[in-house]
C-alpha cells in the first residue's frame, strides 16, 4: 500500500524540473523524498537515503498531503518585524530637518541614540539602535558623525 497518493505525471515532471532549479538544499530534499516514496520506496529508507529522521519524511509528507508541491517550499528564516517602519519614516525624514535643539535636547547633531529616543517616546514603542538604523537606511537619510569630545 503506497505511503501517499500516487504523484500525477504532469506534476512529477515539473517536481523534477524544479528539483533542477531550484539553489534551496533543503527544498530539492523534500521534493525528492517525496518522488522516491511515489517510487514506492519505503519511509525508513527514504531518510537513511536522505540523511533524514523518519519522523521528519513523514513531516514533509503531511506538507505534500496538505499543500501539494507547494508546501514542500522553504519558509522565510525568522519571525516577522515587531513593529512596522511605516509611520516612522516620514516622522523620521521631518525631524531630521530640524536640529535637536529645536526639539529640546542641548546636542547640535542628531545621533542614532538620540533618534531613538525620540521616535519611542512619539510611538511609544521599544526599538532598539539597530532597528533605528536600518529605519534609517530605508529612509535614504545619510547623517554626518558627530565629532568626538
Amino acid at each position: 500500500m503506497p505511503i501517499i497518493t500516487p504523484i500525477q505525471p504532469d506534476e512529477r515532471q515539473l517536481m523534477q524540473k524544479t528539483m533542477q532549479t531550484t539553489r534551496d538544499k533543503n527544498h530539492y530534499r523534500r521534493l525528492a523524498a517525496l518522488l522516491m516514496l511515489d517510487d514506492g520506496i519505503s519511509v525508513s529508507d527514504v531518510a537513511k537515503h536522505l540523511q533524514a529522521a523518519r519522523s521528519t519524511v513523514g513531516r514533509w509528507i503531511n506538507w505534500f498531503t496538505q499543500s501539494g508541491a507547494e508546501g514542500l517550499e522553504s519558509r522565510p528564516a525568522g519571525r516577522p518585524p515587531k513593529w512596522s517602519p511605516e509611520p516612522v519614516l516620514p516622522l523620521l525624514s521631518h525631524l531630521v530637518d530640524y536640529s535637536p535643539q529645536d526639539v529640546g535636547w542641548l546636542r547640535s547633531r542628531w545621533s542614532l541614540e538620540l533618534l531613538t529616543m525620540e521616535i519611542n517616546g512619539f510611538f511609544n514603542i521599544n526599538a532598539s539602535r539597530s532597528t533605528l538604523y536600518r529605519w534609517v537606511k530605508m529612509a535614504g537619510l545619510v547623517w554626518r558623525r558627530a565629532a568626538p569630545h
